[in-house]
């Protein structure tokens, strides 16, 4: 596992333990903290956890889509809220059987049903910690994203593709969708974008992805 700290307030964590990185994002902010998605179980969860152990702060989890690799480890946050869109509580619950079945030997210590329980449908903002969360639709149809506007860091989950050789996502929406996301995106003001699986890309990388579409 890598730990990198990211600007001022943000620390990114990688797990390389198959062909393919895993990220999740802390973001430590003035009254709360955040974490983005929660990776492939409970020993995913241990070293954030070892990383804020000594704060008081109320951690917010934040679900960016509904697969498997995003959300084993939200039963070990099961007093934190976590929030998602609200399409992604129903896709989780609909679809866990299924993805325990089909991918349960990517499981990294205990993994458990448990569903977001903050919903919404376009946007939640936390004005004191300038942390928006938005529905962008791509790579799932209950896809989001989320804005550090302090630290100028854009969090896109899996709607960026996994390696630059494949840096177009797979899509499960319509593609008028997901070009709505990246105009959405562009109009946004970030500098460094961050995602599921990928490295850390200046903003340009958006160019790169409209290139190919």
């Amino acid at each position: 596992m890598q730990q990198r700290k990211i600007n001022n307030r943000g620390v990114l964590f990688t797990f390389d333990m198959f062909d393919w990185d895993l990220n999740m994002y802390l973001i430590l902010g003035k009254k709360y903290n955040f974490l983005i998605d929660t990776g492939l179980g409970s020993l995913c969860i241990e070293p954030v956890m070892e990383y804020i152990k000594n704060q008081s702060k109320p951690l917010f989890v934040i679900n960016t889509h509904y697969h498997w690799d995003h959300i084993w480890g939200n039963s070990s946050l099961k007093n934190c809220s976590i929030i998602a869109h609200k399409l992604c509580r129903d896709m989780i619950e609909k679809e866990w059987e299924v993805m325990m079945r089909k991918n349960g030997r990517f499981c990294y210590g205990n993994a458990e049903i448990c569903l977001p329980d903050i919903v919404f449908d376009a946007e939640i903002y936390f004005p004191d910690e300038q942390i928006r969360i938005i529905h962008t639709p791509g790579h799932t149809i209950d896809s989001i994203s989320v804005l550090d506007e302090k630290d100028r860091i854009l969090y896109a989950g899996d709607n960026i593709g996994d390696t630059m050789d494949d840096i177009l996502p797979s899509l499960n929406c319509e593609r008028d969708a997901y070009l709505c996301t990246l105009m959405k995106y562009k109009e946004l003001d970030f500098d460094l974008c961050l995602s599921g699986h990928n490295g850390i890309l200046q903003k340009d990388v958006l160019d790169v992805i409209s290139s190919k579409i």
